[in-house]
């Protein structure tokens, strides 16, 4: 698969998910550095915000329209996943008080982003995290997937939205 960002073609290393998949259960490290558990079976329908860096301007747009969202849903956990070191995590909820969301890193092994085929494989962000949200429902599956045509687009959040909404 690929994507556009700067106006070139990004290609995605492996393949992307697809609806009615089982969403692997994948250890992330959070902003304290612990393991957390994303994917897989949960009680909670899991909204899972994927974004190259928290540090990135639609980035931490993304995360922040997501914190506001969150404070909204119920039965929910949303999730924002990036590479980004714990430091840059811990920054951004210091500058912007978010407290619904939980922001975790795949920056160890990278698994998360192999899994779910989100890798970017060319251009100078190599090796992050594409632009992408999904939905996991209780049972593991995916039932939500949009991966942003283009990296500079933040994904349609009504969307998202208007199927949480039907769970």
């Amino acid at each position: 698969m690929a994507i556009k960002f700067q106006g070139e073609e990004v290609l995605l290393k492996g393949k992307p998910l697809k609806i009615g998949d089982n969403a692997p259960e994948v250890k992330l490290v959070g902003r304290d550095f612990s393991e957390i558990k994303v994917g897989g079976k949960q009680d909670k329908i899991q909204i899972i915000s994927v974004i190259p860096s928290i540090d990135g301007t639609v980035c931490s747009l993304q995360a922040k329209r997501f914190d506001e969202e969150a404070a909204k849903l119920k039965d929910c956990i949303v999730y924002i996943v990036s590479v980004d070191i714990p430091f840059a995590m811990e920054r951004f909820y210091s500058n912007t008080n978010a407290g619904n969301i939980i922001l975790v890193s795949d920056f160890i092994d990278k698994t998360f982003g192999e899994k779910y085929g989100l890798i970017l494989t060319n251009s100078l962000l190599k090796g992050m995290l594409t632009r992408a949200v999904l939905i996991i429902d209780k049972e593991g599956k995916l039932i939500y997937q949009e991966i942003c045509e283009d990296l500079a687009n933040e994904p349609n959040y009504q969307m998202l939205l208007d199927k949480v909404k039907t769970l």
